[in-house]
């Protein structure tokens, strides 16, 4: 055990350290778990990480449950030598007690091979805009917004809506024409992307949606990449118009790009360049909610600046910012009529698991990271740069 603890350690020694080592490994190291361990859970139609997450749960709830048995049998059996029966049951929670040790070395060792050490490879950035600053002038933040907005204008609609107006998803078709679902027209459109990103090429597992989406909600939480399962996960609770960005998200982890705002880019690129106009429409959409989040920050003298400079911003209307809704108004009063736990204090027990992690990870500002996805795109649109029409 103390052998496979020196290894971990080193091993995310090495990565932090050695950018070229955890280059090395995220090429030519981490593709064979996708293509073999992926594979295989990719095999069972329900989410394995999951459920491993709720047996996991169980037993350490048994252990913790065990601790006081054992000592009462420890103290018990000390006033009476000739309990055999009890040092047997002392045993065997030990053994128990061993067991569940070596099962958290074996969940350390997996998160670190498919987690902790992707944190500190070369990044999106770096490979693909390098020398690019990462600062953006408004100007360049208003026409991003501008070609954004004026994409999902158009998009809107296009798109096939119910009697209500709400968005559907009437299904998709593959390169060779034929009817595919969602999942796989994601893992299709993640492929295309290794034609230009050589990272992204690879086997891709069917996403899979949650069991306990309901809790994911109240998480505010859309995916999930599980490492000890290789597995790409989706809410489907959510409004259907985040599912494409959100399962092209959680599959670029499987290709290695663990970084959130490159999950997120990665993401955006995917579903704009797909055929598939749902998916175009929920790839603008996934963007244009962390470009609302940043024209809305900008300070008072950055709004005058604007106005004084006449730099415009088109508007978008209520239906598309119903579009980009996490979660349906009726769907929200079932959640919280059937749930056991707060929203509240889920969210709030979910964001300090999620900035701890990242910060413990080397991102240094945590949950704030997922917003850098708009300095990427910013950097796209200075290589590709778009004028856009728009709209009368």
């Amino acid at each position: 055990m103390i052998v496979c603890l020196v290894v971990i350690v080193l091993c995310n020694v090495y990565a932090w350290e050695s950018k070229g080592f955890s280059d090395f490994y995220i090429t030519y190291v981490f593709p064979i778990w996708v293509g073999t361990y992926g594979r295989f859970t990719g095999m069972f139609p329900f989410s394995v990480g999951e459920w491993l997450i709720v047996a996991g749960a169980c037993l350490f709830l048994l252990a913790v449950i065990l601790i006081p048995v054992r000592v009462i049998l420890s103290i018990l059996g000390k006033r009476n030598p000739e309990a055999g029966k009890l040092y047997r049951w002392k045993r065997r929670i030990a053994g128990y007690h061993y067991g569940f040790a070596w099962l958290l070395v074996v969940v350390a060792m997996i998160m670190s091979l498919n987690c902790f050490m992707l944190y500190h490879g070369t990044t999106f950035q770096e490979t693909y805009f390098p020398g690019e600053q990462d600062e953006y002038s408004l100007e360049e933040l208003a026409d991003a917004w501008n070609v954004v907005a004026v994409n999902c204008i158009r998009l809107s609609g296009m798109v096939e809506r119910d009697e209500r107006g709400r968005v559907v998803y009437p299904g998709s078709v593959n390169a060779a024409g034929e009817s595919v679902d969602m999942a796989d027209k994601a893992r299709e459109v993640m492929a295309q992307m290794g034609e230009e990103y050589p990272r992204l090429k690879g086997y891709y597992p069917r996403a899979k949606a949650m069991f306990f989406s309901d809790l994911m909600c109240q998480m505010y939480m859309a995916g999930y990449y599980f490492p000890f399962s290789m597995e790409a996960n989706y809410n489907d609770v959510m409004q259907v118009t985040n599912t494409p960005s959100t399962i092209c998200h959680e599959l670029a982890h499987l290709r290695g790009y663990i970084l959130e705002d490159e999950a997120n880019f990665i993401s955006f690129l995917a579903c704009t360049r797909s055929d598939d106009i749902f998916f175009q429409y929920s790839g603008y959409l996934e963007v244009m909610s962390y470009l609302y989040q940043e024209l809305n920050n900008l300070t008072p003298e950055e709004v005058k600046y604007m106005n004084d400079a006449g730099i415009g911003i088109c508007p978008i209307t209520k239906q598309i910012l119903g579009d980009a809704t996490f979660v349906l108004p009726e769907q929200w009063d079932r959640i919280e009529e059937e749930a056991v736990l707060d929203t509240e204090t889920v969210e709030k027990a979910s964001d300090v698991f999620v900035e701890t992690s990242l910060q413990l990870n080397g991102v240094s500002d945590g949950m704030k990271s997922y917003s850098r996805v708009v300095e990427l795109l910013i950097l796209y649109y200075r290589q590709h740069p778009e004028v856009p029409d728009f709209p009368d």
